[in-house]
């Protein structure tokens, strides 16, 4: 069992690093295709960078973007990873540094003339490249990091506090630079707000009913690789007649796929219900980001 496990956390790592890497070439080529054509505003940290960017084109001098990116993430990533794991911090500052170098080396040509199918592709597909890094366990970072910071510790999304952030960064935008291309930068940071939390849903919680006849190994191995509870009942067949235990556990969703395979391992007969959980009261524990 230990060596199959070994085996998955390497598998795991490996899908983190392909995630990243095609994370930041859709990062930067969303730059480059759908929000400069557009002189619009990206969210999070990036936008930030843009906008330093912009201010010091007035200046007379270009601050690059891609530097931006790095010196802006860098500090918070270090105030941060103790909370959310250095594994992630790691994978998520290599998503910036890629990021940043093919903005910087590879250029790519605008697709639309038309800035609403810019905004709208542009947002869905920003939304989607967050969703990728953060499945993959990492992020794009600046913002990211700062609200799975929070997120874990209150156990709930707060992308909407993200898009608060975001507009308050646009108000400066939009003073300096004109409120019709800020006003544009809205919709965009919006639709790529909610395509995140549209497909991302690392907080919502499952229900595993488990019919097993080893219940004890089932429980053993359980307990011994996660930190929730779980519940025991003798049940009967009513087919085979034959005396069995229904297990009963809540976990993250993002969980699900490890424990049916752990306990489909223990006993592959073991017949798994998944269930949404719609509410739940009582103590939950919410594991690290990992």
């Amino acid at each position: 069992m230990m060596r199959r496990l070994r085996k998955n956390k390497q598998i795991r790592l490996l899908i983190t690093l392909i995630c990243v890497i095609i994370a930041a070439f859709m990062q930067a080529y969303v730059i480059k295709v759908f929000i400069e054509p557009a002189d619009l505003l990206s969210s999070g940290f990036t936008g930030v960078a843009i906008l330093i960017n912009k201010i010091t084109s007035l200046a007379g001098f270009q601050f690059s973007v891609s530097l931006g990116m790095i010196l802006l993430n860098i500090p918070v990533a270090i105030l941060c990873y103790k909370s959310i794991s250095p594994k992630f911090t790691f994978f998520s500052l290599l998503e910036v540094f890629l990021a940043s170098l093919f903005l910087r080396f590879i250029d790519f040509p605008p697709l639309f003339d038309d800035i609403l199918l810019n905004i709208a592709f542009g947002g869905f597909a920003y939304g989607l490249l967050t969703v990728l890094a953060l499945k993959g366990n990492a992020s794009t970072g600046g913002t990211d990091f700062i609200a799975l910071y929070v997120s874990n510790r209150k156990g709930r999304s707060i992308w909407e506090y993200v898009f608060v952030f975001n507009t308050l960064i646009l108000v400066i935008f939009g003073y300096m630079f004109g409120w019709e291309h800020a006003g544009y930068s809205i919709l965009f940071q919006f639709i790529s707000t909610r395509t995140i939390d549209s497909f991302y849903h690392r907080y919502e919680r499952m229900t595993l009913q488990i019919t097993t006849t080893h219940s004890k190994r089932v429980i053993d191995a359980y307990v011994a690789n996660y930190r929730h509870g779980i519940s025991c009942v003798d049940a009967m067949g009513g087919y085979s007649q034959k005396p069995m235990n229904l297990l009963h556990t809540v976990v993250s969703s993002y969980e699900v796929q490890d424990i049916v395979d752990l306990i489909r391992d223990v006993d592959p007969k073991a017949i798994i219900n998944v269930v949404k959980t719609e509410n739940f009261f009582g103590g939950f524990y919410q594991a690290p980001i990992d």
